[in-house]
């Protein structure tokens, strides 16, 4: 394939596009971030400003159909992830949307169904198999440099919140925006690495409790 500059435009413009994922469309090679679009016309509009991006809309469609965009990154929280992610679709363009992939599986695989149907491709923004502590101890299990795998016991621990413990409002623990909470939200990252590592995951089960009652 000859490699051609992907036009992006982006969708929401939270702490997530400021540091880990955002400047990545612009500074990339054969890559721009091109246009932005925000709910709130102030906050998108300041974004755009700081950041050299040309264009900003508080518009999706408008943006998402613009034949001068090749391609649509969604960086919001989950629960508009299946709206925006149909849209990219219909307009027949590749998409890439933050983790969590949506609220629910019927959501998930409503979304996979219509790229699937556009024949495009779609993508969830795991990045973190790509940082070169992962990429050594990948190299490490294909080699077979520490053997053959045949379990793996993770054990993932984290404080409380403090908005959570103060009781202000989070979107990761609202379930109509985030579905899964935390779990979800983080420890995915780690479950995405395995499937990496050692192949799709064949079955799943899990308890749920909330412990501390926040």
């Amino acid at each position: 394939m000859e490699r051609k500059h992907i036009r992006w435009g982006m969708i929401g413009c939270g702490s997530v596009t400021e540091r880990k994922s955002g400047p990545a469309f612009w500074q990339v090679e054969s890559s721009s971030l091109e246009c932005v679009m925000g709910r709130r016309e102030e906050k998108v509009k300041d974004y755009a400003a700081r950041h050299g991006i040309g264009c900003y809309t508080t518009d999706a469609k408008a943006m998402i159909n613009d034949p001068n965009i090749d391609a649509i990154y969604v960086a919001t929280p989950p629960d508009s992830h299946l709206e925006y992610a149909l849209m990219v679709a219909s307009a027949g363009k590749p998409c890439v949307v933050e983790k969590p992939m949506a609220v629910s599986v019927e959501e998930c695989d409503a979304m996979i169904a219509a790229f699937e149907s556009a024949k495009q491709p779609l993508f969830v923004a795991y990045y973190r198999r790509s940082l070169p502590r992962f990429e050594v101890v990948k190299g490490w299990i294909d080699q077979g440099m520490i053997g053959t795998v045949r379990h793996i016991h993770w054990t993932y621990h984290r404080p409380p919140n403090p908005d959570d413990v103060a009781g202000k409002e989070n979107w990761r623990v609202n379930p109509a925006q985030a579905g899964g909470g935390y779990f979800v939200d983080l420890a995915s990252h780690g479950l995405n690495l395995f499937q990496q590592w050692f192949g799709d995951i064949r079955q799943a089960k899990g308890i749920c409790s909330n412990q501390q009652g926040f």
